[in-house]
């Protein structure tokens, strides 16, 4: 494993989630000050990543292409840290929704070459203990990130518009360990190269299938954010809510490098498992219990889920794919569970404004059982 390359490629996550996570906390409550609905908190995060989506499948493709991963990479993290500053300036939820998308778009254009610069730093015997580590660099900062927003908030009373800009400059000195990233060179593929799901083994197909399903339920955080802040009022409205997110980043943190060398060692699809059930568990918590301690521990699940499924999801991908077009097998999977989130975010938005919060929960935790039974099916049917 090059540890040197894994260990830089978290520290520019660390960096540029110390200031995404500065705003994510904050982010629905301002959009509720500007008057934005549960529908317009599902409508952004369904954009958002749906544009992300798009760019993800492309980029990941044009740097199989081109043998290259690292400008992709430097470009993706610059426009996401410009969207960030620019946020302060936003004076109606529209304005949330542009920037919002934009800063999604920074991450599709970086998300699948750093993935696949990420594995190939990595061998498959150790790569989802690399993911892992990847991912605990990165939720390490939303936790520096989300306790800076608590602490700001809390002790100094800074507004919503100044912690957007210290958190865009934050960002901006992410870009700094990108330049030092050694890339390995790798061969052009002259084939595979298509997107479409034809040109991808029969198995990743099937996982993207099943991963796309459990996106569906897996709507965005700020809808567990602002089911926490509807129990508590005045200031506690607010920090409550933060304090529940850093909960769930810290946990997140303290749980990726184990369960990325878990499934090094029992295999990802046991891992996946358990990862889909449990935000099935977490959903339906959040129908039945709404007190300050259940929060805290539904947000623990919520940690815990987090850390079981994302890296692995990416590790699997990057297993069932040679190294030359795995650039382009990441932007799809990507691409897929992306565009899954859309109208995934309006159904869980239109079902909380129209028929109240725990709705939305009942939602996701229907939906990503369908995903638990699908995996273990085709699974069961040797398919995956």
């Amino acid at each position: 494993m090059n540890r040197r390359n894994v260990l830089l490629l978290g520290l520019v996550s660390f960096i540029n989630d110390t200031g995404s996570k500065m705003v994510l906390p904050v982010l629905p409550l301002f959009l509720q000050s500007l008057g934005g609905s549960g529908l317009a908190v599902g409508l952004i995060g369904g954009v958002g990543e749906t544009i992300a989506a798009f760019f993800k499948v492309f980029s990941g493709n044009f740097s199989d292409r081109i043998g290259r991963r690292k400008p992709f990479v430097l470009v993706g993290y610059a426009i996401s840290a410009l969207s960030k500053f620019l946020l302060a300036f936003s004076v109606a939820w529209p304005h949330v929704l542009l920037l919002r998308s934009t800063e999604r778009l920074g991450k599709g254009l970086r998300q699948s070459p750093r993935d696949a610069l990420l594995a190939s730093s990595t061998e498959r015997s150790v790569r989802g203990k690399g993911f892992g580590i990847h991912r605990a660099l990165d939720s390490g900062g939303a936790v520096l990130g989300s306790l800076a927003v608590l602490f700001l908030f809390w002790f100094f009373a800074v507004e919503f518009r100044s912690i957007f800009l210290i958190a865009g400059i934050i960002s901006f000195v992410s870009l700094l360990p990108i330049f030092i990233v050694r890339e390995k060179k790798f061969a052009q593929s002259t084939k595979a190269l298509r997107v479409s799901l034809r040109a991808l083994p029969s198995s990743l197909r099937v996982f993207i299938f099943i991963a796309t399903i459990f996106a569906f339920a897996n709507f965005s955080y700020m809808f567990f954010v602002l089911r926490s802040s509807e129990f508590f009022s005045g200031s506690l409205g607010v920090v409550i809510p933060i304090a529940m997110y850093a909960v769930f980043q810290l946990v997140s943190t303290i749980f990726a490098v184990p369960a990325g060398m878990l499934s090094d060692r029992i295999g990802r699809k046991k891992v996946l498992f358990f990862g889909y059930f449990l935000f099935s568990i977490v959903c339906f918590g959040f129908v039945f219990f709404n007190s300050f301690n259940s929060f805290v521990f539904l947000f623990f699940l919520y940690g815990v889920f987090f850390a079981f499924v994302d890296a692995t999801e990416r590790a699997f991908v990057s297993d069932l794919v040679s190294e030359g077009t795995r650039g382009t097998a990441l932007g799809t999977f990507q691409a897929f569970t992306g565009l899954a989130m859309l109208p995934g975010g309006i159904i869980a938005g239109f079902a909380w404004d129209f028929f109240g919060s725990n709705a939305t929960f009942v939602y996701g935790a229907i939906v990503s059982l369908l995903a638990v039974v699908l995996l273990w099916i085709f699974s069961y049917c040797k398919k995956l």
